[in-house]
């Protein structure tokens, strides 16, 4: 059985941060790019970033390059987001998605198989 189960979510103020760990089993861990995706309320899935197979490159989109910092450990089949300097733009709902390729996408109809979310409340 395929499981991906994301941890760490919760209500953070802006300017804070936050770290999210999404713990993998049932398929090949290290044979797979990993990618974060987040929705707000209201709104579809935006892709926030991206590590490849092999752990490089690691790939941001211009609105949380600087801030968001992706890493994965195949030892555990865990990969992580630890996100700094959070804005109120950046709450949702952020999900895990495992892709069988050795580079990852910014599409998220690629991904093969996906968690069930954490959420991310950022608020004063």
């Amino acid at each position: 059985e395929v499981q991906l189960v994301e941890s760490g979510g919760g209500l953070v103020q802006p300017g804070g941060s936050r770290r999210l760990s999404c713990a993998a089993s049932g398929f090949t861990f290290s044979t797979y790019s990993m990618s974060w995706v987040r929705q707000a309320p209201g709104k579809g899935l935006e892709w926030v970033s991206g590590i490849n197979a092999g752990g490089d490159p690691k790939t941001y989109p211009d609105s949380v390059e600087g801030r968001f910092t992706i890493s994965r450990d195949n030892a555990k089949n865990t990969v992580y987001l630890q996100m700094n300097s959070l804005e109120p733009e950046d709450a949702g709902t952020y999900y895990c998605a495992a892709i069988v390729d050795v580079v990852c996408s910014v599409d998220p109809d690629d991904y093969d198989y996906w968690g069930q979310g954490t959420q991310v409340t950022v608020s004063s």
